[in-house]
């Protein structure tokens, strides 16, 4: 039997606007550590009855927070999570009008660096939870708060071995990932190379002395422009997805030391975004194939050899979960959404997937204020993710009932 739905605020409680306020005011840009937000969160949790685990990194800076509320016994291991991630991108440079770790609420929006991505989700989850009773939890509910997802999904890894190698096998989860809340199962992958090309420097009026990095990296450029152009009219297209192809760009370029110098290195980074169940290896394959098959050959001088180099960058997986998985069914029947849809912007979700627990995304506000100056969420996007949640924890506990 279906739980009745709670009817979404026109704003949240005052409870969600002190704890996001209270969120915003840590700096955690990729940079710098997380620990005093992840303690300050870990701490509140634990006076609301939470279990929780820390998982760090190698330097222990920054942690991921994975905890844990009711369940009954032999159930403890399964049940839904709450996911987000506590790092924020850099504001330099940035045209703030006020500062950006200090929210305020202007014009039925709050502002501050994080409100969007995703601080304002963290919150709302932490704000309900002294509302729920959890002695009727039959299964447990669980958050899960990482670091380093702004710079490829890198500290979600390390909760997820934690979880596996203690046999923690939720059955879904909820990420909460801007998507003015409605429901995403889906969206592309990522990976992303720097090409490091190394010539021979030779006086600019000697160019037959050197080999000319920027030469030959602009080849490999043309090079991975073609192939980006025979993906797009040769792959399939998924026309749920904004730009319905896998999409291949340099990003990018840098080269040479003085205009009257052969540049002896150039660098250039380029990324593939693609779709769901296309493997990345074969686009990076070819480029490498071709620098050293064409390229490479080409680049000697003066008796020196050049040569190019690739280093990974970012890599995680695409998020693809089925559309009659019981997480989906669920949200689409709370959100009142008949269809879910699919993004092009990455999250924590694919490696989830991977885990074997299927991931929606779905929290409050609008991707395009993210990573901008004067970052907002609407108040009436809070109060919608308020009732969301409200809802998605009654409805699980009385289906499990």
């Amino acid at each position: 039997m279906n739980a009745p739905l709670k009817t979404a605020a026109s704003e949240p409680t005052k409870q969600t606007l002190d704890i996001i306020k209270t969120l915003i005011g840590f700096n955690t840009i990729s940079r710098e550590s997380n620990l005093g937000l992840i303690e300050w969160v870990r701490d509140y949790l634990e006076r609301h009855g939470a279990v929780t685990r820390l998982t760090y990194d190698a330097e222990k800076r920054k942690a991921n927070l994975f905890a844990t509320i009711g369940g009954a016994a032999g159930n403890a291991k399964f049940g839904t999570v709450f996911s987000g991630h506590t790092d924020v991108v850099p504001v330099k440079g940035q045209n703030w009008d006020t500062d950006p770790f200090v929210a305020h609420v202007a014009d039925g929006k709050l502002f501050g660096r994080g409100a969007c991505d995703m601080k304002g989700f963290i919150a709302v989850c932490l704000s309900r939870l002294p509302s729920i009773d959890q002695s009727r939890l039959h299964t447990p509910l669980h958050f899960s708060f990482s670091y380093d997802e702004e710079v490829g999904c890198l500290g979600v890894r390390e909760l997820l071995a934690d979880l596996k190698a203690n046999e923690i096998r939720p059955t879904g989860v909820i990420i909460g990932e801007p998507t003015s809340m409605q429901a995403v199962i889906a969206h592309k992958g990522k990976r992303s190379y720097r090409c490091s090309v190394h010539g021979h420097a030779a006086h600019s009026s000697c160019p037959h002395l050197g080999i000319n990095s920027i030469d030959f990296a602009a080849m490999m450029q043309l090079k991975i422009r073609d192939i980006a152009r025979r993906v797009r009219e040769t792959e399939a297209n998924d026309y749920d997805f904004d730009v319905p192809y896998s999409s291949i760009v340099t990003t990018l370029s840098n080269g040479g030391s003085a205009p009257n110098i052969i540049p002896d290195k150039a660098e250039f980074v380029f990324e593939h975004r693609f779709l769901p169940g296309i493997d990345p290896r074969e686009v990076f394959d070819e480029v490498k194939a071709y620098a050293e098959s064409e390229v490479v050959p080409q680049m000697t001088a003066d008796g020196a050899q050049g040569r190019i180099e690739f280093e990974t960058l970012t890599a995680y997986p695409g998020m693809s979960t089925p559309v009659d998985d019981p997480i989906v069914a669920s949200a689409l029947r709370i959100l009142g959404s008949e269809r879910a849809r699919k993004v092009g912007f990455g999250t924590e979700g694919g490696l989830f997937g991977e885990a074997g627990m299927p991931a929606v995304i779905c929290g409050p506000g609008d991707i395009v204020q993210a990573h901008k100056p004067n970052e907002f969420v609407t108040l009436e996007q809070l109060a919608r993710c308020e009732s969301f949640f409200d809802n998605f924890v009654a409805s699980a506990n009385m289906n499990a009932a």
